[in-house]
């Protein structure tokens, strides 16, 4: 079946769910429209889907930021059916299947709605398999591995669960993926991974069995965190907690400025879209040191207005940059 096709595919709205349930048939002009509405939904601190994204390239960018999504939800979204152990096999079990979908998807017979959407993108853009294979990996480590030693540990799994979404936004905007940008653009990736992890240590703690924080770099272990989540009005928790977060964001703020020159280096098209990102990123940092990195007992906001003031910022550069050419 082309992607031009009708597809059946397995009626999985609940990502809990999946595999399992019905059959559903979908056209490739419903497939995209879910996965703009998806991309243009407010799950994320930044939409992904703005009108600083090109208009040519909002299918494609809809269409990957679907895939991404449901892959996370895959891994994320428990039933509470059971064992903590039990849940991350069915965890696993679910992620094999969206391989499954995947091959499909690259042998021209995509079933799933996202990968209707997604077949056209990856044909038009030429996209590799590897970024979604090592997308995967992330979401099959997150069911296998709950805790990290070392920084380096923490950075290598971000190769996977990171790095691979810049490598696909600069395939679908037509940019050559040069050493030095993909350089940048894994510095911004890498540096988003980390500040999400520090401004959600407890949902990530509390709701998923997992600790980010490296366990060498602060001295502190998931049982630890868990005692210390439980008192939070002891101040010797607290300093301790916020003593052994605060590097670790300080650690984060330098692969800002390493992917800085990204985006005025791909032009005023999709430049705009990569500066709001990465500006986007810094400001998590800023806010999570806002609130004493404390974010062990609440997760900072990122206000509307500061989501205005980020786009106005990068809409105004992208008019300068058209200007200028």
């Amino acid at each position: 079946m082309s992607a031009h096709a009708v597809a059946d595919i397995p009626r999985a709205d609940d990502p809990a769910r999946a595999p399992a349930g019905g059959v559903e048939s979908v056209s490739p002009e419903e497939a995209i429209r879910r996965a703009r509405a998806m991309a243009s939904s407010g799950r994320e601190n930044f939409h992904v889907l703005t009108s600083l994204v090109p208009r040519a390239m909002r299918d494609d960018f809809g269409a990957v930021y679907a895939f991404c999504r449901w892959a996370d939800d895959l891994g994320d979204e428990y039933t509470g059916a059971g064992s903590v152990e039990a849940e991350r096999e069915r965890a696993l079990d679910r992620l094999r299947w969206w391989r499954g979908e995947l091959d499909a998807c690259f042998a021209g017979e995509p079933r799933h709605w996202v990968f209707v959407a997604l077949r056209p993108t990856i044909e038009r853009c030429g996209l590799p398999r590897e970024p979604f294979d090592c997308l995967i990996e992330a979401f099959e480590q997150d069911q296998r591995v709950t805790s990290y030693e070392t920084w380096d540990q923490l950075v290598d799994y971000c190769t996977r669960s990171a790095d691979p979404v810049g490598r696909l936004v600069l395939g679908v905007s037509g940019v050559e993926a040069t050493p030095e940008r993909a350089r940048m653009s894994d510095a911004i990736c890498t540096g988003l991974q980390l500040a999400n992890f520090w401004q959600d240590v407890r949902s990530d703690l509390v709701e998923r069995g997992r600790v980010y924080m490296p366990s060498g770099e602060t001295g502190l272990r998931a049982q630890d965190l868990q005692e210390m989540a439980l008192w939070g009005d002891d101040p010797a928790a607290r300093v301790r907690f916020i003593r052994a977060l605060r590097p670790l964001v300080e650690r984060t703020r330098p692969l800002f400025a390493e992917g800085r020159a990204l985006a005025e280096d791909v032009g005023p098209e999709v430049g705009p879209v990569i500066g709001v990102f990465r500006a986007a990123g810094v400001h998590v940092l800023d806010a999570v040191e806002g609130i004493g990195c404390t974010t062990l007992w609440r997760r900072p906001r990122v206000s509307k207005a500061t989501r205005a003031r980020l786009f106005v910022r990068a809409w105004l550069a992208s008019r300068l940059g058209r200007r200028g050419r």
